[in-house]
């Protein structure tokens, strides 16, 4: 007995269950990838023998890629095993001691310590059914089911989930049928993929397993058909896999973070998807197939390397807020204009020199300070719902305001801070709804320092006085000249 309580805990019924899961189908999944390498032909343009070496090495890849996968399922397995021998041992000491008999020769033990083959581990499942355990919550907090509220930890950072307790633990959320897994900073540091069997969620809803350091996606997680919430940010991962797009009910896709550098074509098929986020990523072009996602309300691609939009964004139809911040745009596509719906454009920290001038049904806000902009088109002077423009940090570039910007008649907010603007056009003194101007750092002229300092409201109402009296000295010698010819015209009627 000694020795038996000297032995490391004993596997619970879900990490067996699952190791012999994860097993099967890292088995299944090694067999299909061997199929594909083996029916691949030999391009005419590579000699047979080079294709042949080439194959060799995707195949041993697969093997070790495979055998990393099974090694800590194999220890929980051969482990579980060892401790049925060590169970049996002591059932036939506590029969000899209990009876007084003799040991049967046919009595020998069924696994001697230190024959464990992988055959007998995986095909034997008979073993789950020898344990007499009580089936224990220990991943209470993980998962909910769709009626109730997530548990929380407790204040002490919880314990690190290993590869076999996730494997475990989709074990258990697919018996209870759970429409929601959080995995979010959960996962040991040495994990850098969720176990294949992922795909047994097929109810699940919502997934999050961000704050990980996972690097790849299995191919089994697009088994998922009914999620609409996958959040995967703050990973390590670099694509995706390319039946990604079989998640046809995604409406919300948080991939920022990571070190994406393309979609997957299957992406196209995510037309329900309404969030999308691919910000702090490495994308230097979103691909055409992005005007396929019709119903796509948010798109955050900030802190990126891209340098042009296609043309295809004008398709996204629904798109309400587009966020391009800390890239390197150099301009945007006329494309633009036919975002009916657009309500906020942000694209600070680019190298925009020039706005399409087919912006004029924004609504909500434009920001595109720290750019290169020469100008803003008079345009955009159209789009009468706007209500903050920030135009500021383009420095030397930008010198003037469009002279139509009175027609901006639910402008509250504006900033030019930092242009080298020096003037206000005659028309400002009709933004009466304009509640903050910021000018620091701007050469104003007119209106003087001294008005600025005193608020937006104060500007607007000098602009407007300037106006009016500038107006009133012709008005005035109008008049006169009116009465000079009808008292010359008097006179030569006499």
């Amino acid at each position: 007995m000694e020795t038996y309580k000297s032995l490391p805990p004993r596997p619970t019924i879900e990490e067996v269950e699952a190791a012999i899961s994860v097993i099967k189908a890292i088995n299944t999944e090694e067999k299909q990838k061997l199929d594909e390498i083996s029916a691949q032909i030999c391009p005419k343009d590579i000699p047979q023998e080079l294709f042949s070496i080439l194959q060799e090495v995707r195949q041993t890849m697969v093997f070790f890629q495979s055998q990393e996968q099974r090694k800590e399922a194999m220890h929980i397995a051969e482990f579980d095993q060892i401790y049925q021998t060590f169970d049996e041992l002591i059932q036939r000491a506590s029969k000899c001691v209990s009876g007084g008999t003799q040991l049967d020769k046919d009595d020998d033990l069924k696994y001697p310590v230190g024959n464990f083959g992988k055959e007998a581990l995986i095909s034997d499942e008979s073993l789950l059914n020898t344990k007499k355990i009580d089936k224990v919550e220990s991943f209470k907090g993980l998962v909910k089911s769709s009626s109730t509220k997530a548990t929380n930890f407790p204040t002490e950072e919880p314990e690190k989930l290993s590869l076999m307790k996730v494997a475990a633990l989709i074990e258990t959320v697919a018996k209870q049928g759970d429409k929601i897994l959080d995995l979010q900073s959960k996962l040991m540091e040495n994990i850098k993929s969720l176990p294949v069997t992922i795909g047994k969620l097929s109810n699940i809803t919502e997934l999050n397993i961000s704050d990980n350091r996972i690097m790849a996606l299995p191919s089994s997680i697009t088994e998922l058909t009914a999620l609409t919430k996958l959040d995967v940010h703050s990973n390590q991962l670099t694509n995706l896999p390319d039946s990604f797009g079989q998640l046809i009910n995604l409406l919300d896709l948080d991939l920022h973070a990571n070190q994406l550098k393309s979609l997957p074509e299957s992406f196209a098929n995510l037309s329900n998807l309404i969030n999308l986020d691919l910000s702090s990523n490495h994308f230097t072009q979103l691909p055409d197939l992005i005007g396929n996602l019709t119903s796509m309300q948010v798109l955050i691609v900030e802190t990126n390397d891209l340098e042009e939009l296609p043309y295809t964004i004008g398709s996204c139809s629904s798109l309400v807020a587009l966020k391009l911040d800390f890239n390197q745009l150099k301009g945007l596509p006329e494309a633009i204009g036919k975002l009916k719906c657009l309500e906020i454009l942000t694209l600070h920290y680019n190298r925009v020199r020039k706005l399409p001038t087919t912006m004029a049904n924004l609504v909500g806000e434009l920001d595109v300070s720290f750019n290169e902009l020469e100008g803003i088109p008079e345009s955009l002077c159209f789009a009468t719902n706007l209500e903050t423009l920030n135009i500021g940090k383009n420095f030397a570039d930008m010198t003037a305001l469009p002279r139509s910007i009175g027609n901006l008649e639910n402008l509250q907010v504006l900033d030019i801070s930092g242009d080298q603007i020096k003037s206000l056009p005659e028309s400002f003194g009709l933004l009466t709804k304009l509640k903050i101007f910021r000018a620091e750092e701007t050469p104003l002229e007119v209106p003087p320092k001294e008005i600025t300092k005193l608020g937006a409201q104060a500007v607007v109402e000098y602009m407007a006085d300037l106006v009016a009296r500038i107006n009133g000295k012709p008005q005035e010698l109008k008049r006169k000249r009116k009465g000079f010819w009808s008292w010359l015209c008097l006179i030569f009627s006499c």
